[in-house]
């Protein structure tokens, strides 16, 4: 068996942590904002054993943990470190129930060039700040989009939608007049 290496990045929101490992991890992404929703997965329910995590987002080759206000990333970033090492080299499942995660885009044609320029070009940027992006809907003019991991909750997530997601979609697509993100 390979070596597990994890290391830290931190992300734009202070209060989540990316821990990075040179395994894929999942194909896809899972979110589990709180530890009821953490039922299918048994890595993300030892995680939230931990009474400090408040948060954790699974995409690729990392997983990224929020962290409760009442603590510094300073005093639990070594035993995190250590968490994820070993329950990556004992392969703790991120997920029990295998879905399905092939792309495959819906809706008018407008709606597929959405989601198709979300896909290729906005999750990769997403996913490298820890954080993920889904196609809600699409009406009259409004992209309506899920942000997920550290971008929920994010401040800077708001420019990063304006700014980048919005003024994207804008020069690709000239139907699209605005981009709101639906809160989780």
């Amino acid at each position: 068996m390979a070596t597990i290496n994890v290391y830290t990045e931190s992300t734009p929101n202070p209060a989540t942590m990316k821990f990075l490992v040179n395994k894929l991890l999942y194909n896809g992404s899972l979110d589990f904002p709180d530890r009821e929703k953490a039922q299918s997965s048994p890595f993300a329910r030892e995680l939230f054993k931990f009474n400090f995590v408040s948060g954790v987002f699974f995409a690729s080759n990392f997983v990224t943990v929020t962290k409760v206000a009442e603590v510094e990333w300073e005093d639990i970033e070594g035993l995190l470190k250590d968490f994820v090492k070993g329950a990556v080299e004992s392969e703790l499942k991120v997920q029990e129930i295998v879905t399905d995660e092939n792309v495959n885009f819906e809706g008018t044609e407008t709606e597929i060039k959405i989601q198709q320029i979300l896909h290729d070009y906005v999750r990769p940027a997403v996913e490298q700040d820890g954080g993920a992006i889904s196609y809600k809907s699409y009406d009259e003019g409004t992209v309506t989009v899920e942000l997920r991991g550290s971008c929920s909750g994010c401040p800077s997530s708001t420019f990063t939608l304006k700014a980048g997601i919005e003024g994207l979609l804008k020069r690709m697509v000239p139907e699209v007049q605005e981009v709101i993100a639906e809160a989780m």
